[in-house]
């Protein structure tokens, strides 16, 4: 384990949340690099329940009271110069280009370097200015990031295979078919009704589908309307369930129960919820390419084109005609891929060693300046 015993550390994100849906990963990574450093200043936009070691402080702008951009806006600078106060060698932006934009004039005028993750495939202009003041982009597969290449390194996902850990016997009769994550049409969940359907009438045996989610925005809300009247329209009441989105500390036990999990994010986006599952040792199908590695030998089972309810339909029913052994042989080979690619323990030795070696190329740079002066 590379460890940086003496580095402070500055680390942005979204939450941190423990119950949080969709975020409440973040408290892992946070202890997992604490486990690595001196000391770790978190500044983030909304905090709550989180368990964390005694060497982090976690500051909030204030989103969770309620507080609106102008106040957030000072709340931020005002924790900036309280965590900078002891001292800060690296900053660490998890998925905010937003704080990277804004704290990064004043942390590189104080020569502390910037390392920004991004996993997304939409390009602003946030993040071309979050690219141009950092000292290095990382990002969870190539794939994932929409930018230039010249500052990428990509570290893998960061899941907790402690956490996320196969059944110790999987007894789902029917099978279950798992989705878990928003439901907004970006996600595609329509697409997966319609596989359903396919899937039955391609001959496919008796099977249950959970569908654990809800609309991410107000927005969303007449989306979830209209897949409750697809799945009537498609005779699915029977066989789809939707479920409110659970904590994050129940997706475990979800994971577990699944035969096989549906992720219908396209190629460009870093979902984690894919590797969880495969970390849980389930089958993943997935329309996503730039886990093309880590699915291995089984792409052409398990990957299928973004938005094609048909090829879906047809790989879904492969896998549920496959026997309990035989699917739980390719979840044994996907846990294995994620072990060796996407580990939170592999993922944090990465960032930590990146950080050390930043560090220490601005120390040198700082030495030659004195010198040549």
């Amino acid at each position: 384990m590379p460890v940086a015993a003496d580095l402070r550390l500055l680390l942005f994100n979204l939450a941190v949340d423990e119950t949080h849906p969709a975020l409440g990963f973040a408290s892992a990574w946070i202890t997992a690099l604490a486990e690595r450093v001196a000391h770790v200043e978190v500044i983030t936009m909304l905090e709550g329940p989180a368990d964390l070691p005694d060497n982090v402080v976690v500051r909030s702008v204030g989103k969770e009271r309620g507080w609106g951009e102008a106040r957030r806006t000072v709340e931020f600078y005002r924790h900036l110069r309280a965590a900078s106060a002891g001292g800060v060698d690296v900053c660490f932006s998890h998925m905010m280009p937003l704080f990277t934009v804004m704290g990064g004039p004043l942390l590189r005028m104080r020569g502390v370097p910037i390392v920004t993750w991004f996993a997304h495939p939409k390009l602003t202009r946030q993040l071309k200015l979050a690219h141009r003041l950092s000292d290095r982009m990382v990002t969870s597969v190539a794939e994932a990031y929409p930018y230039r290449r010249d500052k990428l390194i990509v570290v893998g996902q960061g899941i907790d295979i402690t956490r996320f850990a196969p059944a110790p016997e999987r007894v789902a009769d029917p099978p279950l078919v798992l989705y878990t994550g928003r439901l907004s049409p970006a996600k595609g969940v329509h697409t997966l009704l319609g596989a359903v359907r396919g899937a039955i009438d391609g001959g496919a045996p008796p099977f249950r589908v959970a569908v654990v989610g809800g609309p991410g925005v107000s927005s969303d809300e007449a989306y979830v309307d209209r897949l409750r009247a697809q799945r009537t329209d498609l005779g699915l009441d029977d066989v789809v369930n939707f479920h409110d989105p659970v904590p994050f500390a129940e997706l475990p036990a979800w994971y577990q129960q699944a035969s096989v999990f549906v992720n219908l994010t396209p190629t460009g986006f870093g979902d984690k919820v894919a590797l969880e599952a495969m970390a849980s040792a389930v089958p993943c199908l997935t329309s996503n390419d730039g886990y093309r590695e880590t699915v291995g030998d089984h792409a052409e089972r398990l990957l299928y084109p973004a938005g094609d309810e048909v090829a879906l339909g047809d790989r879904l029913g492969g896998l549920l005609r496959m026997t309990t052994a035989e699917r739980a042989a390719i979840g044994a080979d996907l846990r294995a891929k994620v072990t060796e690619l996407h580990n939170i323990e592999v993922l944090a030795d990465r960032l930590v060693e990146l950080f050390a070696d930043l560090r220490s190329e601005r120390r040198r740079g700082r030495r030659s300046a004195r010198r040549a002066s």
